[in-house]
């Protein structure tokens, strides 16, 4: 079977109609730097690291986001927001301590992989660590429900989206 293909002069001379996914008298962005499928509008960038906490007996550790939050009642990887001028460990380090009164070093980190997914308002972007070691007992300091999962059953949690994936991983791993 032979493929056409086309080079990128000979797509950017192209014009289109309106995507069926356009309401009438709405145009999107024609730019010759797009490449094809990239007319959807830009949600925002939001960078959350994420952590796997791994005890001796090799279970992971999840929180469930409490009522207060948004999506409330999905279990999670311990983490939270890169603030502004913090690195993705750094953040990590103080949301493990703030979430759950631990304290780790970056040392201790180590990337596993990361997750990118499109949300309502904004698109998700999350690297996942391992840590194994940490000091302090794992105490749930925002009023979030923890719970130590052995890595067969972790998919049977009802996860957030975005942690789906990195969950599959980690069984692949553990």
């Amino acid at each position: 079977m032979m493929l056409a293909s086309k080079t990128s002069e000979q797509i950017q001379g192209e014009t289109h109609d309106e995507s069926p996914d356009e309401t009438p008298g709405e145009t999107h962005d024609e730019s010759p730097n797009k490449t094809l499928g990239e007319n959807i509008r830009a949600k925002p960038l939001t960078l959350v690291v994420a952590c796997a906490l791994i005890d001796l007996d090799n279970r992971v550790l999840l929180a469930k986001r409490p009522p207060n939050k948004e999506m409330s009642g999905y279990w999670e990887f311990p983490g939270g927001k890169v603030e502004k001028g913090e690195t993705p460990e750094k953040a990590l380090l103080r949301e493990l301590q703030e979430e759950l009164g631990i304290i780790t070093e970056k040392s201790c980190l180590a990337p596993l992989s990361f997750s990118s997914h499109p949300y309502d308002k904004f698109h998700l972007l999350m690297p996942l660590y391992i840590c194994r070691v940490w000091q302090g007992i794992v105490t749930p300091l925002e009023a979030q429900e923890i719970k130590w999962v052995k890595p067969n059953k972790l998919s049977e949690m009802l996860a957030l989206p975005a942690d789906r994936f990195l969950i599959a991983m980690l069984q692949d791993l553990l």
